[in-house]
């Protein structure tokens, strides 16, 4: 049943309460957006707490981002919105937040790619990192281009995340997914170290996914999910655009080796 543009309006400050209540925004951080058709956004403005907004706060613009009604001034970050939904004709909504722990991630330079939990290498596959680009202007999407076709959750480097979906729900619901794994990786780095997925249990889940009614874009790119046989084998997916480098993963006892290497080199040790 297709809704009014009223009940667009309801679900998107619905939205902004939940991601402003979990902690993922502060002040006017973020943004949110559905397409309502071919030619007008529904998205929420500049300057505005996403946990205080009423219905009426939100403006519509067309496909090119120029404000077509609203009371209130259009986001600079507009311009993401609209690439995906050019890029991906098929999504319906955008949630652009800062989720602390997936965020501490970005400004990391780490995606969240380790073949860790079922329900994340089901529904999200992993979730890459864009390179950095300014915020507000054509440099904050060039390093997504890559990677908005492929994967419905993207960390951005040293700024947050965005994540998308048929309806401002499931996009909602991508990232706090996301934001849980980032969690639980946290957790199990602190505690050691996770143990990773072998890549025959990673296909097996990849495999699975339409038989739980996920609609991937792919089945997997190579080193996104990383499986426990590839975590010595080459670079992890990681930064897309200029900038990137190669990361590769070493062991506790293999990076004692390598400095216990360098200070004898020196004559320290």
């Amino acid at each position: 049943m297709v809704k009014t543009e009223r009940e667009y309006r309801d679900d998107i400050v619905q939205i902004g309460r939940l991601v402003f209540q979990k902690g993922w925004v502060a002040a006017n951080d973020g943004n949110i957006s559905v397409r309502l058709d071919a030619e007008r956004i529904l998205c929420t403005p500049t300057g505005v707490c996403k946990g205080m907004m009423h219905p009426d706060d939100l403006i519509v613009v067309d496909c090119k981002g120029n404000k077509i009604f609203g009371r209130r001034e259009r986001t600079s970050e507009i311009a993401m919105h609209l690439t995906v939904y050019e890029m991906r004709p098929e999504i319906r909504a955008v949630v652009h937040a800062h989720p602390p722990v997936a965020t501490g991630f970005a400004t990391a330079g780490r995606p969240l790619n380790l073949a860790l939990l079922p329900e994340v290498i089901i529904g999200l596959g992993c979730v890459p990192l864009a390179g950095y680009g300014l915020p507000g202007t054509p440099e904050l999407t060039e390093p997504m281009l890559p990677l908005i076709p492929k994967y419905d959750a993207l960390l951005m480097a040293n700024h947050g995340a965005v994540c998308y979906g048929e309806d401002v729900f499931q996009a909602y619901f991508r990232m706090e997914t996301m934001e849980h794994f980032a969690r639980i990786n946290l957790v199990a780095e602190l505690l050691g170290g996770a143990k990773v997925l072998p890549r025959p249990e990673v296909d097996k889940l990849l495999d699975s996914r339409t038989r739980y009614g996920v609609k991937a874009k792919v089945s997997g790119e190579p080193g996104c999910p990383v499986a426990a046989d590839e975590m010595h084998a080459g670079p992890a997916c990681g930064l897309a655009g200029p900038g990137s480098e190669e990361r590769f993963y070493v062991t506790r006892s293999e990076l004692i080796g390598l400095v216990d290497e360098a200070l004898k080199a020196r004559g320290i040790a």
